[in-house]
C-alpha cells in the first residue's frame, strides 16, 4: 500500500456525523498529496463553505493523518463542492439512508451520542446519567435512552419511577426538569421487574432498542444520549444500522488492560461507520481528605486510548465515593454543587463547544440535500441517475 493510498484509507475513519458515512466515500477528499519529506496537503470539499461542522471535520482529518507513519506535517485546504459532486454525494447519502436506516422519532437536529465501553464495571452508566444531567442544566432538552436492556440502571441512578404512558400508540418518555432544561428518559426499567432477569437474545434485544427509537414521542431534542451495554454485541451493531449518525464516546478506566479492551469498542464503531467522538477516563486519581492523591487504578489509560484511536481525551472524572453514593440514592452528583458537579459541567461544556456542538440543520448538509433534491429530477437524485449502473453508488 503506497503512502498516499494508506493516508486516504486512514481518512475512512473520519465520519460526517450528519450523513453517517466516511468523507472518502462521500467524495469529500478530491486530492491528497505527500512529498518525500512527509509533508501532506489534503483538500477537503465541504457541502457548504460555511458549514458549522467544518472545524470538527478538519480536526478529525488532522488527527487521523498526523498519527500515520512518515507524516511530518499536515496542511488542510477546505473548498466547497461543485454541483456535480453534490449530486453524487446526495445520491450516496440517500442510498445509504434508504438501505441502512429506518425512520425514527429522533429529530434530525439532535446530536446522538452513545456512551460505550469495552467491558462492564467502568462506570459507563454513571457517566451517561451525569453527563445528561449536566447538559440539561445548561438549559437544553436532553433525551436519555437506556439501551442496556439486560443491565438497565438508569432509572435507579436518576431516582425515577413510574409507568410509561402511551400517546397515539407511542411511548412517552418520563421527564424531569433540570434547572432551565429538560431530561427525557426511556428505559427497560420502566417496563420490567427490576428483580427478574431479562433473558432475551440478539433479535429481540435489537427490536426493543428499535421500539425506543421508532415508537416514542421524543419531541424536540438538543442531544440524545444512549447508554449502551458493555462490549461489542448485538445492540451496538443494531444501533449502527438503525441510527447511523450516532457518535460514540468511549468510557475507560486508567489501567492498561481496560484501555486495550475499550479499543475494541472504537474498532467496532468504525467498522459500522460511526464516528468516535472522544474518550472519557473514569475513576482517575483518588484524593483523600488530607489532600494526598493516589492512582489506585493506574494512570494514563484514557490518554493512551485517545492517542491510539486518534480522538480527543474529553475529560477525566476522579474516583470519588460521592459518585457511587449519589447513584445509589437516585441523586446524580451533576444535579448538585461541589467538585464532581463542576467536573461534569466542564465535561458538558467541552462537548458543547468542541466535541459535538449543536448542529444548525438549516446551514449545512441537511439543507443542501433538501434543496438539491427539490431542484433535481427524480432520476438524477438516485444512484442510477448519478451515472451508476448498480444499486449502490461508488
Amino acid at each position: 500500500m503506497t503512502g498516499e493510498h494508506a493516508l486516504r484509507e486512514a481518512l475512512r475513519a473520519v465520519i460526517d456525523p450528519e450523513l453517517g458515512d466516511n468523507i472518502v466515500d462521500l467524495g469529500m477528499v478530491p486530492s491528497l498529496r505527500m512529498d518525500p519529506a512527509g509533508n501532506v496537503v489534503v483538500e477537503v470539499a465541504l457541502t457548504v463553505a460555511g458549514c458549522p461542522l467544518r472545524a470538527q471535520i478538519e480536526r478529525d482529518v488532522r488527527i487521523r493523518l498526523e498519527n500515520q507513519p512518515g507524516v511530518t506535517s499536515v496542511e488542510i485546504r477546505t473548498t466547497e463542492m461543485d454541483r456535480r459532486s453534490k449530486e453524487a454525494l446526495m445520491a450516496r447519502a440517500r442510498w445509504k439512508a434508504r438501505e441502512s436506516a429506518p425512520p425514527t422519532m429522533v429529530p434530525d437536529s439532535a446530536r446522538v451520542l452513545a456512551i460505550g465501553s469495552g467491558k462492564g464495571g467502568v462506570g459507563k452508566s454513571s457517566i451517561a446519567v451525569n453527563l445528561a444531567v449536566a447538559l440539561a442544566r445548561r438549559g437544553l432538552t436532553i433525551g436519555l435512552l437506556d439501551a442496556d436492556i439486560w443491565g438497565f440502571s438508569v432509572p435507579r441512578l436518576l431516582g425515577l419511577q413510574g409507568e410509561i404512558e402511551a400517546r397515539k400508540g407511542k411511548m412517552v418518555p418520563l421527564e424531569r426538569r433540570m434547572g432551565d432544561g429538560r431530561l427525557r428518559v426511556l428505559s427497560m426499567g420502566f417496563l420490567a421487574d427490576e428483580e427478574r432477569a431479562i433473558m432475551w437474545r440478539g433479535l429481540i434485544l435489537n427490536r426493543a432498542v428499535q421500539q425506543f427509537l421508532e415508537d416514542a414521542h421524543w419531541g424536540d431534542l438538543d442531544y440524545l444520549l444512549i447508554d449502551l451495554p458493555p462490549g461489542t454485541g448485538d445492540v451496538q451493531m443494531g444501533l449502527a444500522r438503525m441510527l447511523p449518525r450516532t457518535e460514540l464516546l468511549i468510557v475507560t478506566t486508567p489501567q492498561l488492560t481496560a484501555q486495550r479492551v475499550a479499543a475494541r469498542a472504537a474498532d467496532m464503531a468504525r467498522r459500522g461507520y460511526l464516528r468516535v467522538a472522544g474518550v472519557i477516563e473514569n475513576m482517575s486519581d483518588f484524593t483523600c481528605e488530607h489532600g494526598t492523591t493516589y492512582a489506585l487504578f493506574g494512570s494514563g489509560g484514557g490518554e493512551r486510548l485517545a492517542t491510539d484511536v486518534g480522538v480527543p481525551l474529553v475529560g477525566r472524572i476522579p474516583l470519588h465515593p460521592a459518585l457511587a453514593a449519589g447513584g445509589d440514592a437516585g441523586m446524580p452528583v451533576a444535579a448538585g454543587d461541589g467538585e464532581l458537579a463542576a467536573q461534569f459541567s466542564a465535561l458538558a461544556g467541552r462537548i458543547l463547544a468542541d466535541i459535538a456542538p449543536l448542529i444548525e440543520t438549516s446551514s449545512c448538509s441537511a439543507r443542501m440535500l433538501e434543496q438539491l433534491e427539490r431542484a433535481l429530477p427524480a432520476s438524477a437524485a438516485s444512484p442510477a441517475g448519478a451515472g451508476a449502473e448498480t444499486s449502490q453508488p461508488s
